[in-house]
């Protein structure tokens, strides 16, 4: 079970979103990660893609959780692909995300042999398009750019996500997974940022709830 969030804490790591510095700092980090996500060698990612899947799969959070939000990644994120099929196989309600008419996000259920429509803005989402309540969600596993150790997390910049995790019991875990090199030494936060509680490369898990 993911620990309770004290909300006074976590208001003292936000910064001033009136500082300009701060959106500019975020758009610089994210040119940097994906220059820097794209340089890893193309031999190199499904070794590195598996051991992310492994060090994810041996979290107890996902090995008691009955209801998974995963996403379908594109381009040079980690794939999860595999992911969702492994948790599928296991007999785990899997939820996919996806973009209402009034641009928010949702997430539905998706069974085996389900459809998945392509998007204009890269991933994949369910056809069957029926929202499923955020409460019953245990695992939330988050795509970024970057992430650090504080569970700070660099999303592309809609704020989707972060809406969309105010919404989930404080029981859910937010899980972000990325390739090592996306664990920066600080992600510069804003008010509305939400964190993650831990963080899976394949390297190993960091654990951001400590701090």
């Amino acid at each position: 079970m993911a620990r309770p969030r004290a909300e006074g804490t976590r208001s003292i790591l936000r910064i001033d979103v009136t500082d300009p510095d701060r959106s500019r700092d975020k758009r610089a980090l994210r040119d940097r990660m994906r220059e820097a996500r794209a340089a890893i060698p193309l031999d190199r990612r499904p070794a590195l893609a598996e051991r992310v899947e492994e060090h994810l799969f041996a979290l107890p959070e996902i090995a008691r959780a009955r209801t998974v939000l995963l996403f379908y990644s594109f381009g040079t994120e980690v794939p999860t692909s595999g992911m969702v099929e492994r948790l599928l196989a296991e007999g785990r309600r899997v939820l996919l995300p996806y973009l209402t008419d009034g641009r928010e996000m949702e997430a539905g259920e998706i069974l085996p042999g389900h459809s998945l429509v392509r998007t204009t803005y890269g991933p994949k989402e369910p056809l069957r398009r029926v929202a499923v309540d955020p409460a019953e969600v245990d695992v939330v596993v988050t795509p970024g750019l970057a992430f650090d150790r504080r569970g700070h997390r660099l999303g592309y910049g809609g704020g989707y996500y972060d809406r969309y995790l105010r919404r989930l019991s404080p029981a859910a875990a937010r899980v972000g997974v990325a390739f090592a090199v996306q664990l920066v030494g600080e992600i510069p936060a804003e008010p509305g940022d939400e964190p993650v509680d831990l963080v899976v490369t394949d390297e190993g898990v960091t654990d951001c709830r400590a701090g």
